[in-house]
């Protein structure tokens, strides 16, 4: 008898990559964070992460700015 591995595949739903999203921008990963709104997004593009993406994208946008501006 072969011994058999079963592999069972789990999908995220849009609302556990928003909150996972949520946990990277709690620990300032920003970069991860934005990753997983985007999947949110992307699985319903009426999540709350649509809000939460723009709100990232306003926080990367502000410390660029403030590097070229000595």
């Amino acid at each position: 008898m072969y011994a058999r591995t079963i592999i069972k595949l789990y999908i995220m739903t849009a609302e556990e990559y928003y909150n996972l999203g949520n946990e990277f921008r709690a620990k300032g990963d920003y970069r991860q964070a934005l990753n997983n709104y985007m999947e949110a997004i992307e699985l319903d593009p009426n999540s709350p992460a649509v809000v939460a993406k723009e709100i990232v994208e306003n926080i990367l946008n502000y410390y660029c700015k403030q590097m070229y501006n000595p």
